[in-house]
């Protein structure tokens, strides 16, 4: 068990450091690519370089131009929304999505969260490639200061993939942050309404550290979704979504609690009752286990703010001292950390019930793995007053083994805390 455990911490580790070098090389890239700014967009830079089919060699001129001339279509709402402070809102996302779709562009943003225009292009594309035809599309991803551009071309039913990054600088001048290109060794159009690809190209920086091609996993959702389920989802589901916590990964009911860890149900929403980070934290010596006592009052208010459990139930579902009138608390340490990368979810359905709660099935949309249903599960939410909510239930649907949940890692129990700890709690 503990192996395991140390097995999981070592692949995150690695996964973040991978992002740490790969944060480093963009900074070094603007470093030198910035070079002053007019009222027009730069010129491209001569030096920039792509990487392709694991060889380096100059970017193509025209890639660039293109960009310019993409970012120039919505060029006023972006800088409307900067002003405003409005970047990343739903209502600017859609604003710059339907614009390009207004001038031809197959474009979404990066969340999934705005129905994608010209999906009709995306499917003649994946067409092309079943009936291993030639042809060429340009999918455009809106990100908040930026966008990535896909230019996919297949040809015998294999598709190749050149990928930019546009970004504006401090400065408002578009810049290229990085373009790579690589064959898709996946490419999957699903059921759900999901384009999912992925391919690999190398990076020196990564290439010392895992002694690999660096991965590049893609998910775009091409069918419309329903706004209610989007709202739903953004409301109930993606505030606690599936990390370091078991709400959405395991059966439970107002009668049952089953597997609940309220411990994690603690750290994910005293955020949101006392607008401020949960102050019991691990102790900075990984080697030393840090224990606390939380005041009943306070650990009660937070799960009972959207959970109806009573207190003797939850007294003894978690660790009460009586005397103290206190919880027994272990904040997650070393040992306890989570794969970094993991599914997000997305309400694809909902039913409202006589009893005034609401049935909502979502499914685990997992890019890494290039699915996009890892899982099911079926929640049920019981609606307030104001924006108060409580969740009823949770059932997993399609779940076949616990191990396709290998990203999660749960609490460690009183025992391995004392074995890797030492010592008594």
């Amino acid at each position: 068990m503990l192996l395991e455990k140390i097995r999981k911490f070592w692949k995150a580790g690695l996964a973040e450091t991978n992002k740490i070098l790969s944060l480093f090389v963009s900074i070094s890239i603007v470093s030198l690519m910035i070079a002053g700014c007019s009222n027009e967009l730069p010129e491209v830079s001569e030096n920039r370089e792509t990487v392709v089919d694991h060889e380096v060699y100059p970017s193509n001129e025209d890639d660039f131009e293109d960009a310019i001339n993409i970012a120039a279509v919505y060029r006023d709402i972006y800088d409307e929304a900067v002003e405003a402070n409005t970047l990343g809102s739903l209502e600017t996302l859609r604003s710059i999505v339907a614009r390009l779709g207004e001038n031809g562009y197959v474009a979404v943003d990066s969340e999934n969260q705005v129905d994608m225009a010209g999906a009709e292009q995306v499917i003649e594309f994946c067409e092309a490639v079943d009936e291993k035809k030639s042809a060429t599309l340009t999918i455009i991803v809106i990100k908040d200061f930026g966008f990535q551009k896909f230019d996919l071309k297949t040809e015998d039913g294999n598709v190749n993939i050149v990928r930019g990054y546009y970004q504006y600088d401090q400065n408002g001048c578009l810049q290229n942050r990085n373009t790579v290109s690589y064959p898709a060794d996946v490419w999957r159009y699903t059921e759900e309404g999901y384009l999912l690809f992925e391919g690999s190209y190398f990076s020196d920086e990564n290439f010392v550290l895992t002694l690999s091609d660096t991965p590049e996993h893609t998910a775009l959702r091409v069918l419309p979704l329903d706004e209610t389920c989007r709202e739903l989802n953004r409301k109930y589901i993606m505030p606690v979504g599936y990390e370091q916590n078991n709400i959405f990964l395991t059966d439970w009911n107002e009668e049952d609690f089953g597997d609940l860890d309220f411990y994690d149900i603690f750290d994910n929403f005293y955020p949101f009752l006392y607008g401020k980070a949960v102050p019991y934290v691990a102790d900075d010596n990984l080697g030393v286990g840090a224990t606390y006592q939380i005041p009943e009052e306070v650990f009660e208010n937070v799960i009972m703010a959207h959970f109806k459990i009573d207190r003797e139930t939850l007294r003894w579902k978690a660790t009460y001292f009586l005397d103290d009138a206190a919880y027994g608390y272990r904040p997650r340490g070393f040992y306890e950390v989570e794969y970094p990368d993991i599914p997000y979810p997305e309400v694809v359905d909902y039913t409202e019930n006589q009893d005034g709660t609401i049935t909502l099935i979502v499914n685990a949309v997992y890019p890494n793995s290039n699915t996009s249903v890892a899982y099911s599960h079926r929640t049920v939410i019981r609606p307030l007053d104001g924006d108060c909510f409580q969740y009823v239930s949770n059932q997993m649907i399609s779940l076949e083994d616990e191990s396709d949940l290998w990203w999660h890692s749960n609490r460690l129990t009183k025992e391995e805390w004392l074995e890797i700890y030492g010592g008594t709690e």
